[in-house]
C-alpha cells in the first residue's frame, strides 16, 4: 500500500507574455500570481488555493523582498509559510527535492512552487527609455532553502571574470581540444546539437523561439546573430530576454485524494539528488569535466534502479552548450537522441533562475500524454557549479521518495590551486575571446604552470585575439607578465 505521505505533483503551469508596448505587460510577480492559479486550475481543482501551506519562490533578477508573501496574500493564504532561494538554475529542482522530503515527512501536505522573468519587456522598457513599475513587497521569508556562495575566486575577478559567457566558452574550448577536434568541425557539431534543441523547441507549445532554426544558421556570424564570446554566436546562448513564468503544485497523496485530484494528474518525483563542483573555477581539475554530474547524476540513477536507456524523456540543462556535452559524457548519455524537452534556454527560452519550473511543467505534461514513462531533469547553476536532479513518472515509486546529497564523495575529488600573482612560463589550458560592438574586445586565457597550478591571464591584442578564433590554442606555449597579461612564446 503506497504511503499517505508519498510526495506528488498534481498541478503545473507555464505562462509568457509577448506584449509590445512594455507598459502594457505584467511585472514578474503578477506572472506568479497567474501562473499558480492556472497550475490550480490544471489539477482539477481550482478552490485548492485555500489550503496551501507553502508558498516558495525561485530567486530571479527582480528586486522583491518578499515575493512569496505578496503571492501567497494574492491566492488567499497569507497566514502560509514562505519560502525563497538563492540564485542557481539549480533552485528549481532543489526546491522540488526538499519540498518532496517535507511533504513525505508529513511537515507540509500542499505546497506551491513559482518563479518569473521579464527579461524581454526589461529589454524593450529599455530601448523605449521608460521605467516598468515594481510592486513593493515587505516582510521576510519564514525561510530559505540554500544559501548564496560566491561564484568567482579573487583570481578571476582580478582577470575581470565573473559572467557566465565568459565561463562556458573557455569550458567549451577545453572540450573541443580534449576531444581532438579541429575548430571547424567542432564548430559545425554543436551547431547541429543546438539545430535538435530548436527542433524540440518547435513541437513545444511553451517555447519562446518556435520557428526551427537550422544549424547554419546558428554557427554564421549575422548581424541578428552577432558574436558574444569565441566559439558562441548569440544563438549559442542563453535566451533571457524572455517574459516567462511557471507554477507547480505537490502534495501528498493523502491531500490529493482529500482534494478528489484525478490520479490521472498526478505525477510522482520517484528521487533527487544534489551536489556542487568547486565554487570557484579555478579550483577545479580540468575544464571539460563535472565531478558533481557525474557522481549526483548516476546516484539518481541507482536509487532508482535505473540506466539510461531506461529513460524515456530527459532535459538537460543547457545554458550553453558546453554544458550540455558536459552532461553527455559524465552521464552516459545517447547524443544523437533528443536531449531536451523543452528546446532548452536559447530556444524554449531562458528565463534565468527558473528555466527548470519549465522543464519540470513540460515533463510532467509528456508524462501525463504518455503514462508508465519516465523522466529525468538536470540542472545547473553558475559556472557549471551547482548541480540538482529529479527523476519523475506517472506510475508511484517502489519505495517513499528518496533524496541523496553526495557533495562528501565529489568533495574527494582532485582539485587544483590557483595562483593569483604568477609571471612566468605557461601552457595554455583553455581561452576565450569576448566580443564588443566593434569585435574582439578582450581574450581571456586559463593556464597551468609547470607545476598544474591554475592561472588566469588576459589579453587586448587585436592581432592575437584575431589569430585565437583561428586555431586551436590550446596546449600553446605562453607567456604571463606581472600585470596578468599573457603572450605565446612561438608566435
Amino acid at each position: 500500500m503506497i504511503n499517505p505521505n508519498t510526495p506528488v505533483i498534481i498541478g503545473v503551469a507555464q505562462v509568457e507574455q509577448r506584449i509590445t508596448d512594455p507598459l502594457l505587460v505584467q511585472e514578474p510577480i503578477e506572472m506568479m500570481v497567474d501562473a499558480v492559479r492556472q497550475a490550480a486550475l490544471d489539477s482539477g481543482n481550482a478552490d485548492l488555493l485555500a489550503e496551501v501551506e507553502s508558498v516558495r519562490v525561485i530567486r530571479g533578477v527582480w528586486r522583491y523582498k518578499h515575493p512569496a508573501g505578496y503571492v501567497a496574500a494574492k491566492i488567499g493564504v497569507p497566514d502560509a509559510e514562505t519560502v525563497g532561494s538563492p540564485y542557481g538554475g539549480n533552485m528549481v529542482q532543489s526546491v522540488v527535492n526538499q519540498s518532496a522530503l517535507d511533504i513525505l515527512r508529513g511537515d507540509k501536505s500542499l505546497i506551491v512552487i513559482t518563479g518569473a522573468e521579464n527579461g524581454n519587456s526589461q529589454a524593450k522598457a529599455r530601448k523605449a527609455g521608460v521605467e516598468l513599475a515594481v510592486t513593493e513587497t515587505s516582510g521576510d521569508y519564514s525561510r530559505m532553502i540554500g544559501q548564496e556562495e560566491p561564484m568567482s575566486a579573487d583570481a578571476e575577478q582580478a582577470r575581470g571574470l565573473r559572467q557566465p559567457i565568459q565561463f562556458y566558452p573557455m569550458f567549451e574550448n577545453a572540450i573541443r581540444h580534449h576531444r581532438g577536434e579541429s575548430i571547424e568541425a567542432h564548430r559545425i557539431r554543436i551547431s547541429e546539437l543546438w539545430a535538435g534543441f530548436s527542433r524540440v523547441a518547435s513541437e513545444n507549445p511553451h517555447a519562446w523561439i518556435k520557428t526551427p532554426v537550422t544549424a547554419e544558421t546558428i554557427r554564421t556570424p549575422a548581424p541578428t546573430n552577432r558574436m558574444i564570446s569565441f566559439p558562441y554566436p548569440k544563438l549559442m546562448n542563453s535566451n533571457n530576454a524572455v517574459d516567462m513564468g511557471a507554477a507547480l503544485i505537490m502534495c501528498s497523496v493523502a491531500k490529493a485524494r482529500s482534494l478528489g485530484i484525478d490520479e490521472n494528474q498526478w505525477v510522482y518525483p520517484w528521487a533527487g539528488t544534489d551536489a556542487h563542483d568547486t565554487y570557484h573555477v579555478s579550483n577545479r581539475e580540468n575544464l571539460y569535466s563535472s565531478p558533481a554530474i557525474r557522481i549526483a547524476g548516476k546516484r539518481l540513477l541507482a536509487l532508482t534502479d535505473l540506466s539510461v536507456p531506461d529513460l524515456d524523456y530527459i532535459d538537460v540543462y543547457s545554458c550553453f552548450p558546453s554544458a550540455v556535452q558536459v552532461a553527455v559524457a559524465e552521464l552516459g548519455l545517447d547524443a544523437d537522441k533528443p536531449l531536451t524537452i523543452t528546446g532548452g534556454l536559447t530556444f524554449g527560452g531562458g528565463p534565468l533562475n527558473n528555466y527548470v519550473m519549465h522543464s519540470i511543467a513540460r515533463m510532467v505534461e509528456l508524462l501525463r500524454a504518455a503514462p508508465g514513462t519516465k523522466g529525468m531533469i538536470t540542472a545547473n547553476g553558475g559556472f557549471l557549479t551547482k548541480h540538482a536532479f529529479g527523476l519523475y513518472s506517472t506510475v508511484a515509486p517502489v519505495v517513499d521518495f528518496q533524496h541523496e546529497d553526495v557533495q562528501s564523495e565529489v568533495d574527494a575529488q582532485p582539485t587544483r590551486q590557483c595562483l593569483a600573482d604568477y609571471a612566468g612560463p605557461v601552457t595554455i589550458e583553455s581561452y576565450s575571446v569576448m566580443y564588443g560592438p566593434n569585435g574582439p574586445a578582450t581574450g581571456h586565457a586559463a593556464c597551468l604552470t609547470a607545476a598544474g597550478e591554475r592561472v588566469w591571464a588576459n589579453t587586448d591584442d587585436a592581432v592575437l585575439m584575431e589569430d585565437m578564433t583561428q586555431r586551436e590554442f590550446c596546449g600553446l606555449a605562453a607567456q604571463v607578465d606581472s600585470h596578468g597579461v599573457f603572450s605565446l612564446l612561438d608566435a
